[in-house]
């Protein structure tokens, strides 16, 4: 799949096209997201997207720390090391989920599903080792967007399964968007900063659309 930057406005900044680009592709809107997060999820489908999200994003080095050690963006090393600090505890909340909510679920096509999640894994850390000049920012200012949903279904099964729900570490909303629009000062850099938002929307829907057709195996 080829993907394409939405067209650049001379007044658009470079936020702005990863919350215009979150609208469209992130998983917000996503209907396996809405179910994990509502009233009473299933709770085989809870334990099943744990393990893929630890699977995902539970292993060291993260995102943020894989882009701040290639230093593609020298601009962006600061805000790289907050993040970094961030998910370092998201992974310690990961970990804790994903002992107690048990083995994974049986599922039919596992050794596929694997497969299909060590990819989407291999091109997150690629997109993060990144030397184009703000395609790894843009990727990690996607994931800060979509980790809130993620969020939302980890203290879902956090509450299901009897869990301590720590606060959530990353910085304000306002702030990223502060810096991201920083980052994206000139032409070139917002499209990469754009280009490798819609990467990890792209990785992350294709994830949860997994994630929904192992539940829907299971059932």
């Amino acid at each position: 799949m080829t993907l394409a930057p939405p067209s650049i406005g001379r007044d658009t900044g470079a936020w702005e096209l990863v919350e215009r680009l979150a609208l469209v592709d992130g998983i917000a809107r996503h209907p396996h997201v809405l179910r994990l997060g509502a009233r009473r999820p299933d709770q085989r489908d809870l334990a099943d997207a744990v393990h893929a999200l630890c699977a995902t994003h539970g292993r060291h080095p993260g995102m943020p720390d894989e882009a701040y050690a290639a230093r593609a963006q020298e601009d962006a090393q600061d805000w790289l090391a907050v993040l970094s600090d961030a998910f370092a505890g998201e992974r310690a909340y990961l970990a804790r989920l994903t002992a107690a909510v048990g083995p994974l679920p049986s599922t039919p096509g596992q050794q596929a599903s694997e497969a299909a999640i060590s990819g989407h894994r291999h091109a997150l850390e690629m997109l993060a080792r990144s030397a184009r000049r703000g395609c790894a920012t843009g990727a990690i200012a996607a994931l800060t967007i979509d980790w809130r949903s993620i969020r939302a279904v980890l203290n879902a099964a956090a509450k299901h399964f009897g869990i301590d729900i720590p606060m959530d570490p990353l910085p304000p909303r306002a702030e990223t968007a502060t810096v991201v629009t920083a980052l994206g000062d000139d032409p070139a850099s917002e499209r990469a900063i754009s280009f490798g938002a819609q990467a990890l929307f792209a990785q992350h829907r294709g994830l949860w659309d997994l994630l929904e057709a192992r539940a829907a195996a299971r059932s």
